[in-house]
């Protein structure tokens, strides 16, 4: 039976695993660097942290199989299309996009959930 394996957050203070693997599927959860950002620019560093934790884990954005984008207005989804389009590329991963009141901070716009699979 493979055993669940958990690569820590490098935020110390972070109470979240940076990703989680089972069986060759790894999850992982990923927020902007700079909250006060723009949604481009949010965009850009919460793709590009989920680009590095997968690779660090042995995987990559194109191993992704699915992916949650949470977006606190359903207005910045064309912004977020258009910088995914730059991380990603056919065939797409399974993906949904969810409208939510709020986030872990009050200025933070995205943030993307993924399921990848190691190399």
């Amino acid at each position: 039976m493979a055993d669940l394996i958990y690569t820590p957050d490098s935020d110390a203070d972070s109470i979240s695993s940076d990703v989680a693997e089972f069986n060759g599927i790894l999850v992982t959860t990923q927020i902007p660097a700079d909250i006060e950002a723009d949604i481009t620019a949010q965009s850009e560093s919460t793709l590009q942290a989920l680009k590095d934790a997968l690779e660090k884990a042995g995987s990559g954005m194109d191993r992704v199989m699915h992916l949650t984008i949470y977006l606190t207005d359903m207005a910045d989804r064309p912004a977020f299309n258009e910088v995914y389009q730059r991380f990603f590329q056919k065939p797409w991963p399974v993906r949904a996009a969810v409208g939510v009141a709020a986030l872990a901070f009050p200025t933070m716009r995205v943030e993307v959930t993924a399921m990848a699979a190691k190399r």
